[in-house]
């Protein structure tokens, strides 16, 4: 794993940081290239219940590196981040750094200080909640650059605020701090330490059976592109996928018994 990330599970946690602090982790190609293998290795593990996903040092990410955007001003040029990221994903290899927390199977918390700007921001729009500091700020800053937001923002952004207001933000590029975000829909949440605040919640959560956590995430993301006739049979679906399985069972007899579960970990 790169240097770019730091990554430790523990009790069905994983731990998950940008690493990069002298830079506000800003995204270059390293970057690019350490998150991509994160997703991977996250996804593969079983043992995963639940990322809490920040940034070290002062901000969360402070969006494209400098020079990137430096090799943008020399003209015309291959886009190697442009081109399909495989393995059946619908993102390009920029926007799999925000839309592959979407497709992990287990929820995703983003804690979030400092700045979440352009690329930051959309990276943080994948996960499943987000928490920010009170001094956090956030700007769809691509228009500053004469580009669009290119990362799956605009996807995942209209599933979180009006259409208008996702408009006017992008048109401008202004800065948006956190009560604001927490209005616009935005963030879930406003706290003081929203690090510490996400690994609690991640252990409250972790602590729920794994087969039902991963079929609600697919859940509730799948039924927003689903008719109320595929939703409600998506539900039913998942429902007979999970009553009377061991999982199911061990957590029904957990609370009878009023004693913690012992839940094994997901087999898909």
């Amino acid at each position: 794993m790169s240097d770019r990330m730091i990554v430790s599970v523990r009790e069905g946690v994983a731990d998950v940081r940008l690493n990069r602090p002298d830079k506000l982790n800003a995204l270059d190609g390293a970057m690019f290239d350490a998150i991509r293998a994160t997703l991977q290795s996250l996804a593969a593990d079983r043992s995963v219940r639940v990322v809490v996903l920040s940034g070290e040092g002062r901000a969360f990410c402070a969006g494209l590196d400098m020079g990137s955007f430096a090799e943008m001003a020399k003209g015309p040029r291959e886009h190697k981040e442009l081109s399909s990221s495989g393995g059946g994903s619908p993102a390009n290899r920029a926007q799999s750094l925000a839309w592959g927390w979407t497709e992990l199977p287990v929820p995703v918390i983003a804690a979030v200080h400092g700045v979440a700007f352009g690329g930051g921001l959309q990276i943080a729009l994948g996960a499943d909640i987000r928490l920010a500091a009170p001094d956090a700020r956030f700007s769809i800053m691509e228009i500053r650059w004469g580009l669009v937001p290119d990362m799956a923002g605009p996807q995942l952004l209209r599933r979180l605020a009006r259409l208008d207001v996702v408009k006017e933000l992008t048109y401008t590029g202004r800065i948006v701090e956190a009560p604001e975000a927490l209005a616009l829909g935005l963030v879930t949440r406003v706290c003081d330490d929203p690090r510490a605040a996400a690994l609690e919640l991640a252990r409250d959560i972790a602590g729920r059976s794994p087969d039902a956590l991963r079929a609600s995430k697919k859940l509730l993301d799948t039924s927003a592109n689903l008719s109320v006739e595929g939703g409600l049979a998506l539900e039913a679906a998942l429902q007979r996928s999970l009553m009377g399985q061991p999982n199911q069972v061990e957590a029904v007899q957990a609370n009878l018994e009023r004693r913690e579960p012992r839940f094994a970990d997901a087999k898909d």
